[in-house]
């Protein structure tokens, strides 16, 4: 550890005030999420790993709970239920057959694809909560402080891939009429994905 230029009460408040807004975010990011992928009968783990395999176009096991935050046996397991509902596959590279890699197939772009495009069929509370500051400032939060922590944790290599999907997204949408539209450049005539029926409880 560097050389401590802080009080422990300092350090103390600073950590848990961390933590309680952490605990309090998350709260409401899960509702969200949860609300988002409920139709197509995704948990989170799963949603989250298909986003990091498309959007590392072929990612290990390895790759997929380091950027996902979650322990190996998570993505492993998560990742074979994905296999066998036909959103993801399973290979060996021919320069690497250590490693298992997961790619997402076509059935599974198109799940995502969809996702994207119905998002607003969900309540957002975040959105919602963050709307008065774009108002104010003409921009969303940026987080640029919270950014550099999560940088100095885990690595330049997160911050890429973070930032990677994030850019893909916005290459890969268009707003029509406030709609959300795919671009899809090698297969113009894919259909929309319509939101599943909600499942009765």
């Amino acid at each position: 550890m560097t050389e401590q230029k802080f009080s422990q009460k300092e350090a103390m408040i600073y950590s848990q005030r961390v933590a309680q807004m952490s605990k309090a975010l998350w709260k409401a990011v899960e509702k969200d999420w949860q609300q988002w992928i409920k139709p197509y009968d995704l948990n989170i783990n799963e949603h989250h790993i298909l986003w990091i395999a498309y959007h590392l176009q072929g990612a290990s096991i390895s790759d997929v709970a380091k950027f996902g935050v979650m322990h190996v046996s998570t993505a492993f397991n998560f990742s074979k239920k994905l296999e066998e509902r036909g959103y993801l596959k399973f290979y060996k590279r021919d320069d690497d057959r250590r490693n298992t890699y997961v790619s997402v197939t076509e059935e599974g772009e198109q799940l995502l694809q969809g996702m994207n495009e119905n998002y607003y069929n969900s309540n957002h509370g975040i959105l919602e909560g963050s709307l008065p500051i774009k108002s104010i400032y003409g921009k969303f939060p940026e987080f640029l402080e919270v950014m550099s922590v999560l940088r100095n944790i885990y690595g330049e290599d997160f911050m890429e891939i973070f930032e990677r999907g994030f850019k893909r997204i916005d290459h890969a949408f268009e707003e029509e009429d406030g709609e959300l539209v795919s671009v899809n450049l090698s297969k113009p005539q894919r259909q929309p994905v319509p939101v599943p029926a909600s499942k009765e409880k």
